[in-house]
């Protein structure tokens, strides 16, 4: 998860710009609606979204500076996947989600080029490396980081450009004191509709959104009663250490877009960490014995999932849980997720939860390698329809 830019990253990029091969169908030029927070006109146009205010733009961004993959995956959708310099954890991002875009024709990117901004120091000097438009990071979360205070913040926004970023709402934790009087909160497609009217390409968004409401809507319709659901955490084993990095299901925040709408029993309801995670130890993990353990970044090189298999097998006390006697240990994709990541979780933790009602969860036999095929019927979503409207193919 330490990728660095290479010198050639910025051409590459503006290259393929140029040619129009990453920036999305021109058939939806002119078309495009309006979205909640945003007031279009002639030649600039602004975009209101906590903590910043009303952000205004001459024109959509050509590039941005992203640190959070959720921002990048946006950027993917609305069909400007040119535009972005930087991402964190560029090897783990992007492995998983190159998975699910290999199931979307047309839906393609290359990532190994770009500015990893927290590989080393985070400063503003990074920032100015990417010579970016818009710089999609939250400025209270930037507040807190060493090497910056108001004044750098500023001078980005005033020198180079602004920022449009919501880390806060990934948990609905509490900002900085700076920040709390101007703060909200927003839902993943809420955060998605604002950089979507930065882009100016809110018509897009609401096609993607449209199957997303579909495939919300078909899960919630076929959930059985709160009672026959599973009991389920979602959590990150470290073998080193005998301890499971932990994560709520649940409770408000876009980082649990992919699990709130599937309704399992939370183990870990009740607990209550400090942080935006917790961690527990074995004797936790079987005193809350799940049905179901959903394994963060299990899609992604730092986790072979039969290995983690393995190694819960292979402990005395990892035998003893049930998700593992019962063949219920998952792989699962990333919390910090854009809008297709989160369309793809949607489907695969659906039927890791609920084979009955949504059909078997094929597994990663590879490791984790791959998002499997999933038969054409028993998909949640179709894949068609999706890589049309990001495309724009179709039309």
């Amino acid at each position: 998860m330490h990728d660095a830019t290479t010198g050639d990253g910025w051409t590459r990029r503006n290259y393929l710009r140029s040619l129009g091969v990453l920036a999305g169908s021109a058939s939806l030029a002119g078309c495009l609606g309006e979205t909640p927070g945003s007031e279009s006109s002639e030649g600039s146009y602004s975009v209101s979204m906590a903590p910043m205010g009303e952000v205004e733009f001459d024109a959509p961004p050509e590039s941005v500076f992203t640190i959070y993959p959720q921002y990048a995956d946006m950027a993917v959708a609305l069909g400007h996947s040119g535009a972005i310099e930087s991402m964190f954890a560029t090897e783990m991002a992007e492995t998983t989600m190159s998975h699910y875009y290999d199931h979307l024709e047309g839906v393609d990117y290359e990532w190994g080029d770009l500015l990893n901004p927290l590989d080393g120091s985070f400063s503003p000097e990074t920032v100015y490396t990417t010579a970016a438009d818009v710089h999609l990071a939250d400025p209270a979360w930037v507040s807190t980081q060493s090497n910056w205070d108001q004044s750098r913040i500023d001078e980005i926004r005033n020198q180079q450009g602004p920022w449009f970023g919501n880390f806060y709402s990934g948990t609905n934790a509490q900002p900085p004191e700076g920040y709390r009087d101007q703060y909200e909160y927003y839902g993943l497609w809420e955060l998605f509709a604002k950089v979507a009217a930065v882009f100016d390409e809110s018509e897009r968004y609401r096609a993607i959104k449209s199957i997303r409401d579909d495939a919300v809507a078909t899960i919630e319709e076929n959930l059985p009663p709160e009672e026959e659901r599973p009991t389920a955490v979602r959590v990150t084993y470290s073998a080193q250490n005998d301890q499971f990095f932990t994560y709520h299901l649940n409770k408000p925040g876009y980082w649990l877009a992919d699990t709130r709408p599937l309704g399992a029993t939370d183990a870990f309801a009740d607990q209550d960490w400090e942080q935006l995670w917790g961690t527990v130890d074995y004797e936790t993990m079987l005193e809350a014995d799940p049905d179901v353990i959903l394994h963060l970044w299990g899609l992604t090189p730092r986790h072979d999932m039969t290995q983690v298999r393995n190694q819960l097998d292979s402990e005395a006390s990892g035998q003893k849980l049930s998700a593992v006697q019962n063949d219920r240990v998952y792989a699962a994709g990333m919390r910090y997720q854009g809008p297709i990541m989160n369309l793809f979780q949607l489907e695969m933790g659906a039927k890791q939860l609920y084979p009955e009602q949504f059909g078997e969860w094929p597994g990663t036999p590879d490791g984790g390698a791959s998002y499997p095929e999933i038969p054409e019927d028993e998909r949640l979503f179709d894949r068609q329809e999706l890589a049309n409207a990001i495309t724009g193919s179709g039309e």
